[in-house]
């Protein structure tokens, strides 16, 4: 299967001619596809119907799900990817139309009223008045989530050995004292960087990275024991469990969607 690069310009944010206050887009993805850093005029919330992307601020990496989103203040420099069989959703909301719900990138817990109101955006027919009445909705309920499934990249001479490591081999099973030993520096030293780089632990870094990686896995059709076992799970329940906490949805639920 072969991959494609699409290029998107470098704009600021400001206003621009749009049919509508909020404007829906989607596509369906059959091979993996990356997009290089660019920027929009308007916001943008970004989430999936089904599969698995990412959207890619700086160290920061957020993964895309259908129960997670990202919101995209206009003018943020960004790249991302889509796995193939990906149904990406997004949502661009003219700039001056609305108060940004957030200066920053942030995650948004794509919830079934949510969805919802950005589905039934997506009728280009809807009368103004119901239209204008389901735009205010949704900028009622569209609010940050405290739940987002995001990874801070270390970019240190120290940790780069371990977020490589981790990154090519999520089921790398190797403890904080183990990385120590090999490193040759104490594991306080670890965590005080981990800590300083990536503002969590090891342990919750090396999670949210396998999380990220499930993610694409299932999305890609594999069966769930096959993916618990490529992430580093020694059960489907452990990873079960983890994978919940981290995107809100059961590894079966997400499979399935």
């Amino acid at each position: 299967m072969t991959s494609e690069t699409r290029t998107l310009p470098v704009l600021e944010a400001g206003p621009v001619e749009m049919p509508f206050a909020i404007l829906n887009w989607s596509e369906d993805f059959t091979r993996d596809t990356v997009w290089n850093e660019h920027s929009h005029p308007f916001h943008e919330l970004l989430w999936n119907e089904r599969g698995a992307s990412t959207a890619v601020v700086g160290p920061r990496v957020w993964t895309i799900t259908p129960a997670l989103g990202v919101w995209m203040p206009a003018g943020t420099l960004h790249s991302g990817s889509a796995a193939a069989g990906t149904r990406c959703r997004a949502s661009f909301f003219g700039f001056g139309t609305m108060a940004p719900i957030s200066p920053a990138p942030a995650g948004v817990e794509i919830t079934p009223l949510l969805r919802l109101l950005l589905e039934r955006l997506g009728d280009t027919a809807l009368p103004a008045a119901s239209r204008a009445l389901t735009e205010a909705m949704v900028l009622d309920v569209l609010t940050p989530s405290a739940r987002e499934l995001l990874v801070r990249m270390p970019v240190s001479d120290l940790l780069r050995p371990i977020a490589d490591a981790v990154r090519a081999a999520p089921g790398d099973r190797r403890t904080l004292a183990d990385w120590a030993s090999h490193l040759g520096v104490s594991p306080r030293t670890i965590t005080r960087a981990f800590n300083a780089e990536t503002g969590t632990s090891f342990a919750r870094w090396v999670a949210a990275v396998r999380a990220r990686h499930a993610v694409e896995l299932l999305g890609r059709g594999w069966e769930i024991d096959a993916v618990a076992e490529e992430v580093g799970y020694r059960s489907a329940s452990a990873f079960g469990a983890a994978f919940r906490r981290a995107t809100g949805l059961t590894p079966g639920t997400f499979r399935a969607r």
